[in-house]
């Protein structure tokens, strides 16, 4: 039953929250629990968001994008969390021995760790996209599927030389790309 006391602006307005909350919790909620292993932070953000919700409405801020607003309030909320607790350090590696995956903090290294992991994937594949196909497909090839550059010429009929070229530009451009965001989860 609605409360008689409340004027019929405020009741629209509770009722288009209670609207949103409805259609986009489950949504919301596997998104942020994706990304936070801890079923009670999980659930922390959630109500944070929807918090922010509200207040953001009682404020009379427009908001044109509400699902687009509530993931993004989200993802700012799960790196305010990540960021008060300090991330595990990299374990020393000898670098003829450094594969793209000792770059990542480890999966089993806590939640931490597996939010940071989870966020630099994320970039890494919208960096990805940003390059151009030829050098994309190189770094991939060499980087991610572990193909020699011998292979990969032999399959494209691409020379060696101009390989490691287009793989030179891709890593200038995403060492680039990356390197805020990695400074920012990783070293905090």
């Amino acid at each position: 039953m609605k409360d008689a006391s409340l004027g019929p602006m405020a009741i629209e307005q509770d009722e288009r929250i209670a609207d949103v909350v409805t259609r986009e919790q489950s949504r919301l909620r596997d998104f942020i629990r994706r990304r936070v292993p801890d079923p009670r932070d999980a659930e922390d953000v959630l109500q944070d968001v929807f918090y922010k919700l509200v207040e953001a409405n009682r404020l009379l801020m427009p908001i044109d994008h509400v699902t687009g607003w509530l993931f993004r309030v989200a993802r700012n909320r799960i790196t305010d969390l990540f960021r008060k607790k300090k991330p595990e350090s990299f374990p020393e590696v000898d670098d003829d021995e450094l594969q793209f995956d000792d770059l990542l903090p480890s999966a089993d290294a806590g939640p931490e760790a597996l939010y940071a992991r989870g966020v630099l994937l994320d970039e890494l594949d919208l960096a990805l996209d940003e390059l151009p196909g030829e050098q994309r497909e190189v770094f991939v090839a060499h980087e991610l599927e572990g193909r020699s550059f011998k292979d990969i010429a032999a399959a494209t009929g691409v020379n060696v030389n101009t390989l490691l070229s287009r793989k030179r530009y891709a890593v200038l451009h995403l060492r680039e790309r990356l390197h805020d965001i990695y400074d920012e989860l990783i070293k905090g």
